[in-house]
């Protein structure tokens, strides 16, 4: 399968490309910088999202498009951040599917991120793909973004709509963060630490993609490792993997204070499951987060 995907240079999209071209599919990317790319057997184009439509040229021939590119949302959210956040995934995914409308040859499927964030934070509530959406920035920006991915089936596409949890893994994602404060015994949970966090590993995530590529998967799907956990249990588990001491706590205050409006992501509880992933046969490699760890800082 000839497939294109966006965010292709990123953290979870070099592994999704990685995996495809193990799969034996030809795998171009989207990019801001094309000429950054320097895998063998990976062509790429230029798109910016916040800027215009992708040219048509570079979606000719392909049978897959899988749309991964989105402003980071681990940034303070001022005003501007948050029209970025917004419109990088809801007017990107837009012109994407309006540069789809004008191809001749229409790509068959559509793999379109989207977030657990829809779901805004429920406290203990087991949520899954039948769940209603929630309400704050997070979950508005993901209703409209699913929204416009899913104009592709007017265009008799099959549409995948992943909502992705947080996204573990050794270079990069929620890690990144986390690492430094811990490694200086600095670790701990945040605010009462009873929110949930759904979590996957990025080779699962990746393996994932592929898997609703290659399958008949239609719709949403939670794209999560089937056992959440909480702010406390994933503390400590990280402290464990670490050797480190995960005793501290920061206020919720404190981080509303420091974070601001971005305090959401921290504090929000999401009890997500993987309903379709589970119902259609998907086989994780991590099920369990202290494995899933343990890969990541090993």
């Amino acid at each position: 399968m000839k497939c294109i995907v966006s965010g292709g240079r990123g953290f979870i999209g070099r592994r999704v490309v990685d995996t495809l071209l193990q799969g034996g599919h030809y795998v171009a990317v989207w990019s801001r910088e094309p000429g950054r790319e320097t895998r063998d057997a990976v062509g790429a184009f230029y798109w910016d999202p916040l800027g215009a439509e992708p040219a048509e040229e570079s979606l000719t021939q392909y049978d897959a498009v899988i749309h991964l590119a989105g402003e980071p949302v681990a940034q303070r959210w001022t005003a501007e951040a948050k029209q970025k956040i917004r419109d990088s995934r809801v007017l990107g995914t837009k012109r994407l599917v309006d540069a789809i409308a004008k191809v001749d040859h229409k790509p068959s499927v559509l793999v379109c991120a989207s977030a657990v964030g829809y779901y805004g934070s429920r406290g203990n509530e087991e949520l899954d793909e039948t769940s209603a959406g929630g309400t704050g920035f997070l979950a508005e920006v993901c209703r409209d973004w699913e929204a416009e991915a899913d104009r592709a089936m007017d265009l008799g596409m099959r549409v995948v709509k992943m909502r992705i949890g947080v996204v573990l893994g050794p270079d990069g994602g929620a890690l990144a963060a986390m690492l430094p404060p811990f490694r200086a015994f600095l670790g701990g949970r945040m605010g009462d630490g009873k929110q949930w966090t759904s979590w996957i590993h990025v080779n699962d995530l990746a393996a994932m993609v592929k898997w609703a590529l290659e399958g008949d998967v239609t719709g949403v799907m939670n794209a999560v490792a089937p056992k959440p956990v909480t702010n406390s249990e994933f503390t400590r588990t990280l402290g464990k993997v670490l050797g480190k001491p995960a005793f501290l706590q920061v206020p919720a205050g404190l981080l509303k204070a420091g974070m601001g409006e971005m305090s959401e992501i921290v504090l929000s509880s999401m009890r997500v499951l993987p309903r379709v992933a589970i119902d259609k046969g998907f086989e994780w490699k991590f099920r369990d987060l202290e494995p899933a760890l343990r890969d990541c800082v090993k």
